[in-house]
């Protein structure tokens, strides 16, 4: 039986016949092996195969190891810009603009991985002046908000060490408040994340920036880092630590500044993770700050419905949210629902099952309260739909928690094959 690869390789070759865009045949030497359409972004491997950067980037992403042509093993992946191939097809379009045929834009390419090395060691070079090593922190900043492959050439394990160094070390002040907004823009090892969090000095400086930091981009910078030391294994040492919650929290707690919310509730999140860290949210007023956030951020709101039903789970957790908006709890009950029906998506719409669970379980008043709301329907989408298992669970157990509420209204569908299937 022929491999996965060879199949591939023989069902490109046997569709080399023209295709066709607006009507238009393309020549297949314009057309990705791999996708058999139209290249946007040519480039060139080592094995002198050309490919578009978006289909051989997911072809290398999926643990392929060999040239789909060819079936060369690559003992490197440099994937080198094909700038002539690229202006051919560009002429090419333009020849056949009357046709209907769009010109592909010129894609902008990936940061130089020289240029960055020189950057970096212009940035840690103690016998420039801090101006000049500011400006180049600056540079690289720019450099990785510019785009994810900038990022990804640049978030090198050397990279990330010199920015720790510089942003947590002994050196000039404004030098580390520059290094921790280059820092925010990568992800740690588990390594790098122990160096961090670790280290006292380092966490105080860190809840400093976050809670106390002059401007805005200072703290939700430092935020992105708490959160990359949390995910990275960090996280019992950080929500430990004083200020970091607190800090954390102010930040949620921010109007008029969209993306601080979403990377303090992303940070957030990464804390409560730690079911020690709960508490501490919690007693820092996680509850309100999360849960006003909750309607406000639409398609964005998976990550403030998962921190929600987390701090349902901690000690405290499940009053300090019912408090929100009242007391009674009828608020949140009302604005989880919502958020299941929103479009914020499946897996938004399983945590506020999963904090529906922990908020109505016991309450027969919540409980009329999530039917009156229309919950129930929710549910049974939810139940019936392709939603994972996980997320299936806790539709099932919300249902037969509010079984006894739900069904004297619906006497007639709760005796339907939908609900009883869900049991």
């Amino acid at each position: 039986m022929r491999s996965r690869e060879e199949r591939l390789g023989g069902m490109m070759m046997e569709s080399l016949g023209p295709l066709d865009v607006a009507g238009v045949q393309i020549p297949y030497h314009f057309r990705c092996p791999i996708s058999l359409e139209l290249m946007r972004d040519p480039v060139t491997l080592s094995t002198g195969q050309t490919y578009d950067r978006a289909s051989i980037e997911s072809w290398v992403a999926t643990g392929n190891t060999t040239c789909p042509v060819t079936r060369s093993s690559l003992t490197e992946f440099t994937l080198i810009p094909n700038h002539t191939l690229r202006r051919l097809i560009q002429d090419w379009c333009v020849a056949h603009r009357s046709q209907g045929v769009e010109r592909i834009p010129t894609p902008k390419q990936p940061a130089d991985p020289s240029l960055v090395r020189h950057l970096v060691a212009q940035a840690v070079d103690s016998g420039l002046e801090v101006e000049i090593r500011i400006g180049v922190l600056r540079r690289m900043r720019a450099l990785a908000r510019e785009s994810e492959k900038n990022r990804v050439v640049m978030g090198t394990h050397e990279t990330r060490s010199a920015l720790i160094e510089l942003a947590f070390g002994d050196g000039d002040a404004d030098l580390g408040v520059e290094a921790i907004g280059v820092l925010a823009g990568f992800a740690m090892t588990e390594g790098e994340a122990a160096g961090v969090a670790g280290r006292a000095e380092r966490v105080a400086r860190l809840a400093r920036w976050v809670a106390e930091g002059e401007a805005m981009e200072v703290r939700i910078a430092a935020a992105a880092v708490i959160e990359a030391v949390a995910v990275a294994g960090g996280r019992v040492a950080l929500g430990a630590a004083e200020g970091v919650m607190e800090g954390i929290v102010g930040l949620v707690k921010q109007k008029g500044n969209t993306r601080g919310v979403m990377v303090g509730i992303r940070a957030l999140f990464a804390l409560c993770l730690a079911r020690e860290n709960r508490v501490r949210a919690v007693a820092a007023g996680a509850a309100e700050a999360v849960v006003e956030r909750v309607g406000e951020m639409g398609m964005d709101s998976e990550r403030a419905l998962a921190t929600v039903e987390l701090l349902c789970r901690g000690e405290g957790g499940r009053e300090a949210v019912m408090e929100v908006g009242g007391g009674d709890g009828a608020g949140v009950v009302r604005a989880l629902v919502r958020a299941m029906a929103g479009r914020a998506g499946e897996r938004a719409a399983e945590h506020a099952a999963g904090a529906l669970v922990a908020l109505v379980s016991g309450a027969e008043l919540l409980q009329r309260e999530a039917v009156a709301a229309g919950v129930v329907t929710h549910l049974l989408l939810m139940v019936q739909g392709g939603c994972s298992d996980r997320a299936r669970r806790k539709a099932q157990l919300l249902l037969k928690i509010l079984r006894n509420a739900w069904a004297p209204l619906h006497q007639s569908m709760a005796n339907s094959d939908d609900f009883i299937q869900a049991f």
